[in-house]
């Protein structure tokens, strides 16, 4: 797969092996989350023992420059740049544990994935 993440702050590669690595926050504990790096695709690893209860709000920052991912479209986003085939993209994804919704925004326009992605279409309409 070639598809490299990248912080929208500091530039660091996210995915240096093929997960997405994140330090991830929620009431007061932080963990570093692992996401998988297909769009669409929601599968999380965690350390053994942790959880994301259904419905919580995480905050991720990036591991390298510490920067927190919410983005400035809305605050139930996390934006990441992915690079794929040497065209740059930018992508939001919900912060809300259980909520399958991305965007990858391109110039060719935007590709939505998951089945909660309606709930955040408007903020995603303004970009275009």
């Amino acid at each position: 797969m070639d598809l490299s993440y990248r912080c929208p702050h500091c530039e660091s590669v996210l995915n240096r092996d093929t997960t997405i690595m994140l330090y991830g926050s929620c009431g007061g504990e932080q963990i570093m989350i692992g996401f998988h790096p297909k769009p669409g695709n929601y599968e999380v690893m965690l350390p053994p023992g942790h959880e994301l209860e259904p419905g919580s709000v995480w905050t991720f920052s990036c591991p390298s420059c510490s920067r927190n991912l919410e983005s400035d479209l809305s605050s139930q986003l996390c934006c990441l740049d992915l690079v794929a085939h040497n065209v740059r993209h930018r992508v939001y994804f919900s912060r809300i544990a259980g909520e399958h919704a991305t965007f990858v925004i391109s110039a060719e326009g935007i590709e939505t994935h998951g089945e909660h992605a309606d709930r955040h279409s408007l903020e995603i309409l303004e970009l275009v």
